[in-house]
C-alpha cells in the first residue's frame, strides 16, 4: 500500500523482552499432550471489545498483561492493523472477509427487535446469506470450528453460530452484558441451549476462556481447528474481581494527561511509534485533569481501576489459554492472532456513564470510564469508537506461530497496513480451503481481503492498493501514505487529508495544500460506496429512497 522506507520486520528488544520474559498461567486442561499430525495450523483468533491502541504492555500501556506481552516478544506486532470502527461492523467483517455493507450490517446488528433492519440489503441487521464466514469456509475443509465469547451478528433463530458454521459455542449471543450475571434477554448461550442459572462464581472472560479450552481438550481426532474466542471485555459495564481491581486502585490518580504521555514515551521507547508523530491535543470537551474537582477525580480514578482490571483479568486467562494448548501439544502449530474490535469508548461523556455506588460491585450494566480515559487509551491517535480516524479504528494486533513465523523476526514489528477483512482470507489460504463462488444454493460475493500470510513469512510489500471505511456517515479512504477522512456532521461532507508516514497521529490537515489528491481519493471512496451499496447517512431514511 505504501513505500516503505524503513524494513517492515524490525527486532526491538529495549526492556519489552525483559519485561514479557515471565511465565503464562498453568492451564486447567487435563488431557495428555496430543502433538498435532495436521501440516496446516490450527487457527485461535481472540478479540477483545472496545479496548485501545496502547491498552496492553506491549502497546505502551503500564496495565500488567504478561501473556500478551509474551506471545510479542516470540511473535510479530502489527503496527498499523485497522479494524471497522464499531463492535457490529468489525465482527460482519471479520468472520466474512467483506466490508460489513457487503455483508448485511451496514450499520448496527438487530437485538430483540428488528430496528436495524432498514429493508435494504446492505442494512439488513444481521449476516445476509450472500456471504459466508470463515466458519463455513474451514468447515468443509476438515477443521473443527468452534466459538466463545461475543458474536453480535446475528440474533433471531437461523442467525446465530451453530447455524453459520460453528460445531461448538458458549457465550452471549447478543452485544454487551453483565460480567457476573448476563440477562437472561442476552441469550447466554451453550450451543442452542439458553443458559439460565450461572451460579455466583460467574464472569463472562473467565467462562468464555474455560468453555474454550473443553472444545481443545475434549477434541477426539488429530484434525486441525479453528477457535474463535471474542471476549466481551473490556466493554462497560465496568465489572471485575475485586482482587483483580485491587492491582489498579491507586494506579490513576495522577490523571489522564499524564497517563497519556506516559504510555507515549513508551510507546517511543519501543520503537512502535514515529517520534515524528505529534501526541494529539487533549479532546477539546475533556478538562485538564487538575481542574476536575477533586472527588470526581477520586470516581473517575477508581473507574480506571476497574477498567485497567478486566484487562488485567483478560490476560489472566490468555495465559491460561496458551498453556492449555502447550499443554495439548498444539501450541507450535497454531496462529494464535489478538486484536480489538475498534478503539477505545469514549460513551458516557467525561465522567462515565452509570452511578458510582455500583462501581466496584457485581451490579450495573452502562458503567462506562468515560471520554477522558478513552482519550488515554488511544494513544497517541485522534478519536475513538465510531469514528475511523485513527483512534477509532487502529488495533492492536498480535501474530503469534512458531512453526511459521521466522525466528528472526520474534519480537519485532509488521509496519505494512492489514485490516479485518484479511482474516477470512488468510484463515482460507493457510487452511487450504477454498473461498466458494456459491454455498448453500447461493451465489456468494467475493471475498475483498487479502492473505496477509506473506507478511508473516516476512515479505516486506503491502497487501492492499486501497482500504476502506463508513460507519455512520464517518467515512475514510486510504491509499499508499495518503488518507482521506470526515467525521459526519449533517449537511456537511466535509474532507481532512494526511499524510499517514509523516503524521499517523492526524494533526496537520493537508486537504486545502492538495486538492487534487482530495478529489482523486473522494472520486476513489465515492465509487467503492456506490460498488459496496453503502448509502449517505443518515442510511435509514436513504434506505426508503433507494
Amino acid at each position: 500500500m505504501q513505500h516503505q522506507s524503513r524494513r517492515a520486520m524490525r527486532i526491538t528488544r529495549r526492556g519489552f523482552l525483559q519485561a514479557s520474559s515471565l511465565a503464562l498461567a498453568a492451564s486447567s486442561c487435563a488431557r495428555p499432550a496430543r502433538r498435532a499430525r495436521h501440516a496446516r495450523p490450527n487457527i485461535v483468533l481472540v478479540m477483545v471489545d472496545d479496548m485501545g491502541f496502547s491498552d496492553i504492555g506491549c502497546y505502551g500501556s503500564e496495565i500488567h498483561t504478561p501473556s500478551l506481552d509474551k506471545l510479542a516478544a516470540r511473535g510479530v506486532r502489527f503496527t498499523q492493523a485497522y479494524s471497522a470502527a464499531r463492535c457490529c461492523p468489525t465482527r460482519a467483517s471479520l468472520l466474512t472477509g467483506l466490508y460489513a455493507h457487503q455483508a448485511g450490517i451496514g450499520h448496527m446488528t438487530n437485538e430483540a427487535e428488528r430496528v436495524f433492519d432498514y429493508g435494504h440489503p446492505s442494512y439488513l441487521g444481521e449476516l445476509n446469506r450472500r456471504c459466508v464466514t470463515i466458519a463455513e469456509v474451514l468447515r468443509p475443509a476438515g477443521y473443527h470450528t468452534w466459538m466463545a465469547g461475543k458474536w453480535h451478528v446475528g440474533t433471531a433463530d437461523g442467525m446465530r453460530p451453530l447455524d453459520r458454521g460453528f460445531e461448538r459455542y458458549f457465550g452471549i449471543v447478543r452485544g454487551a452484558c453483565n460480567y457476573f450475571k448476563p440477562d437472561p434477554d442476552k441469550l447466554l448461550m451453550e450451543d442452542r441451549t439458553p443458559v439460565q442459572d450461572v451460579g455466583d462464581d460467574f464472569y463472562t472472560t473467565d467462562a468464555f476462556t474455560g468453555h474454550a479450552l473443553r472444545f481443545i481438550d475434549e477434541q477426539d481426532d488429530d484434525a486441525p481447528f479453528f477457535l474463535y474466542l471474542a471476549y466481551n471485555a473490556p466493554h462497560w459495564p465496568l465489572n471485575a474481581w475485586p482482587e483483580d481491581i485491587a492491582k489498579y486502585r491507586d494506579a490513576y490518580h495522577a490523571g489522564w494527561d499524564a497517563l497519556r504521555q506516559a504510555r507515549l514515551e513508551r510507546q517511543r521507547a519501543m520503537g512502535l511509534i514515529d517520534p515524528r508523530w505529534a501526541l494529539t491535543e487533549r479532546d477539546e470537551a475533556v478538562p485538564e485533569w487538575e481542574q476536575v474537582p477533586a472527588a470526581r477525580r477520586e470516581e473517575l480514578a477508581f473507574r480506571m481501576a476497574i477498567y485497567a482490571a478486566q484487562i488485567d483479568r483478560m490476560d489472566q486467562n490468555i495465559g491460561r489459554l496458551v498453556a492449555g494448548l502447550e499443554q495439548a501439544g498444539q501450541l507450535d502449530n497454531t496462529l494464535f492472532l489478538f486484536l480489538s474490535d475498534n478503539g477505545g469508548c469514549a460513551e458516557g461523556n467525561n465522567w462515565g456513564g452509570g452511578p458510582a455506588e455500583q462501581l466496584g460491585t457485581k451490579e450495573g450494566y452502562f458503567l462506562t470510564y468515560g471520554r477522558g480515559w478513552a482519550n488515554a487509551s488511544n494513544t497517541p491517535f485522534r478519536r475513538y469508537k465510531h469514528w475511523v480516524h485513527e483512534g477509532g479504528i487502529s488495533s492492536p494486533f498480535i501474530a503469534h506461530w512458531p512453526a511459521g513465523i521466522p525466528a528472526r523476526y520474534n519480537g519485532g514489528y509488521n509496519r505494512n497496513p492489514i485490516h479485518i477483512i484479511d482474516l477470512m482470507a488468510t484463515a482460507a489460504d493457510l487452511g487450504h480451503a477454498p473461498y466458494p463462488e456459491q454455498y448453500a444454493g447461493q451465489r456468494i460475493t467475493p471475498l475483498e481481503g487479502r492473505s496477509f500470510a506473506p507478511l508473516l513469512a516476512g515479505r516486506d510489500r503491502p497487501i492492499h492498493d486501497a482500504l476502506f471505511w463508513e460507519h455512520e456517515g464517518n467515512r475514510a479512504v486510504r491509499r499508499g501514505s495518503w488518507k482521506l477522512v470526515s467525521a459526519y456532521a449533517r449537511g456537511t461532507k466535509q474532507w481532512e487529508l494526511y499524510d499517514i508516514d509523516a503524521d499517523r497521529t492526524e494533526t496537520r490537515d493537508l486537504a486545502a495544500q492538495r486538492p487534487d489528491t482530495v478529489a482523486e481519493l473522494a472520486q476513489l471512496y465515492e465509487a467503492w460506496a456506490e460498488r459496496c451499496s453503502v448509502l449517505p447517512w443518515p442510511a435509514k431514511e436513504h434506505a426508503k429512497h433507494s
